[in-house]
């Protein structure tokens, strides 16, 4: 085990730019996939005829696929299809696609358990139904799934890992290149990977329980 030439500074840059773009991927992705997470979540959950049923196949579908295959698809498969993407995009919309259709499943999931009654009760005031989900149904579900939604989140994190099999040059890409060189680095390595994303993945453990207990202040039953 090397620890000085495997953390020489010019390892430490590649290192951290590979931790760039994996924080790129990742932010990209979160930012995506619970817009459309969200909204096909609200889609099933008011059981539109056809239209809910279409998207709970397809989310059941995307579902039930290893996320690699689907890596492959928008990498090798789209361009067939006459849709190209660089290695970035690629993983962003692969990511995106299966990251959003299990968000999709625990924010409908959050939707059911809320007390039956509260759309009917909305909508005996005058509201519209999309203004009682947003209103007074989606802020207590966003409650009641967050520790669910962060780690799904958690797992969306690491498993930008997995795109290193197409070559995008995220932090774990950047480190097998290293450890390549010699293989007195490949602990030193493994240990810097291990603190990388237990950094980010703990972080963001630390923010979303900052974000629930603001939430808890900030909610009627607080008051």
């Amino acid at each position: 085990m090397n620890l000085s030439g495997a953390f020489s500074w010019d390892n430490i840059g590649f290192l951290l730019d590979g931790l760039r773009v994996t924080v790129e991927v990742a932010f990209f992705t979160i930012v995506i996939s619970i817009l459309i997470g969200f909204l096909l979540g609200i889609i099933r959950y008011f059981e539109i005829p056809i239209v809910s049923k279409v998207v709970g196949v397809i989310v059941d579908i995307i579902r039930n696929l290893p996320l690699l295959l689907i890596i492959f698809f928008t990498y090798f498969a789209l361009p067939q299809l006459g849709i190209s993407l660089n290695v970035f995009w690629s993983t962003v919309i692969a990511m995106s696609i299966f990251e959003a259709s299990m968000i999709s499943e625990i924010l409908r999931g959050g939707l059911k358990a809320l007390p039956n009654g509260q759309m009917e009760a909305g909508l005996a005031t005058g509201l519209k139904k999309i203004n009682v989900m947003f209103h007074i149904l989606l802020p207590q579900a966003t409650k009641e799934i967050l520790p669910s939604l962060v780690s799904q989140l958690i797992a969306l994190i690491k498993d930008t890992s997995l795109a290193t099999i197409i070559t995008l040059p995220e932090i774990t890409h950047n480190a097998k290149i290293i450890y390549g060189q010699d293989t007195s680095y490949v602990i030193p390595m493994f240990m810097a990977l291990a603190a990388f994303y237990f950094v980010i993945c703990f972080a963001l453990s630390v923010f979303s329980k900052y974000l629930a207990k603001r939430m808890e202040v900030t909610s009627p039953d607080a008051i």
